[in-house]
């Protein structure tokens, strides 16, 4: 399937990743909507020139079944007229975290523009953490998060702080579940949750072969 001339720029152009912290004003902000049509249902992209805001998925998708490399696609269906770059990246990671996984390693994580992360909190500190520490295809539980954040008892602040997580999948609040092996929560539903766990479960598999 043909991919948008600025998706494939993102994929020939070596770029570093790292995280962004951006502090400008939100008083800079003019909000543009984003939507991603992907394998769960509608994925809505709220961002500015400065960074992304929010991710939201779709509450009522039904995710694909049947997971295979020719089912799996992600495209752009609604987009801003002038795209900025933190749409375009955050657009190009979702796509290659659906399509090519391996991508994602090489590609930017977009910069956020959140209040959440402006300021100094246990949440933030969780958040980052999450995004840092626990890779593609890998789980922990909300405990474990707790102590890789450095409160070994603050599980059930865990458990807010994915709450909180506005850019879900790309802060990869999926991968944090129950210490009894249990799914948990998760925004849009906890099918969604599973139908993550398994894609990346599935492309991990295939990437060891």
């Amino acid at each position: 399937m043909l991919k948008p001339l600025w998706f494939l720029q993102y994929y020939l152009s070596p770029r570093p990743v790292h995280l962004h912290l951006l502090l400008p004003s939100e008083d800079q902000c003019k909000k543009m909507c984003m939507v991603l049509s992907s394998p769960l249902g509608r994925i809505e992209i709220l961002g500015c020139k400065v960074g992304v805001h929010e991710i939201h998925l779709q509450e009522d998708a039904v995710p694909l079944s049947g997971i295979t490399e020719t089912s799996v696609c992600c495209e752009v269906v609604k987009a801003p007229e002038e795209m900025t770059e933190p749409l375009k990246q955050c657009a190009a990671w979702l796509q290659a975290y659906f399509c090519e996984p391996w991508m994602t390693e090489k590609l930017p994580i977009p910069p956020f523009h959140h209040p959440l992360f402006k300021q100094a909190s246990f949440t933030r500190e969780v958040l980052w953490t999450l995004l840092r520490d626990v890779k593609f295809g890998e789980a922990v539980s909300y405990k474990q998060l707790a102590d890789l954040a450095g409160n070994s008892k603050a599980a059930r602040a865990v458990g807010g702080a994915m709450r909180r997580n506005p850019v879900p999948i790309i802060i990869p609040c999926h991968r944090v579940i129950c210490s009894g092996g249990q799914t948990g929560n998760y925004t849009g539903g906890s099918h969604l949750k599973e139908w993550l766990l398994s894609h990346e479960k599935l492309q991990k598999e295939k990437l060891a072969y």
